[in-house]
């Protein structure tokens, strides 16, 4: 099995994070020609200057040290079905390697980033967002 440096549970934080951001639309409003009191209020799935959470998981993903930075990768990688779980430690080496731009810009500009690291705390026997709940 995979061994990260990076626990399992800011992976899932941060996938929480990464949910937020790619759940956001642009904040471009069409003109109805209609009365704003009468129109509902979209903005909450808007991405808005006043909304950091982006900044937020920048921010984390640029405070981690390189290697956990290439975990990241190669877990969107194994999650997208890149690669397989045997394979892991390969693909952090080859993520070392193929670095060309920031890691956070290459793993955000992924929208389905979120899922991919779900599902490969799945693959490496890691769990999901939610533990499993014991039947009564």
């Amino acid at each position: 099995m995979a061994q990260l440096t990076i626990k399992p549970d800011y992976v899932r934080m941060l996938i929480l994070k990464a949910r937020e951001i790619m759940v956001k639309e642009g904040a471009v409003m069409p003109d109805l020609g209609s009365n704003p009191t009468d129109d509902q209020n979209p903005a909450v799935l808007q991405d808005t200057g006043e909304d950091l959470t982006r900044e937020e998981v920048v921010a984390e993903i640029q405070g981690l040290v390189l290697e956990q930075q290439d975990e990241l990768v190669a877990l969107m990688w194994l999650g997208r079905g890149d690669i397989e779980p045997e394979e892991f430690a390969a693909a952090v080496a080859q993520a070392a390697e193929r670095r060309e731009i920031p890691t956070e810009e290459y793993l955000l500009g992924v929208p389905p980033l979120a899922d991919y690291w779900a599902e490969a705390l799945e693959r490496l026997g890691l769990g999901g967002m939610v533990d499993e709940v014991e039947e009564i």
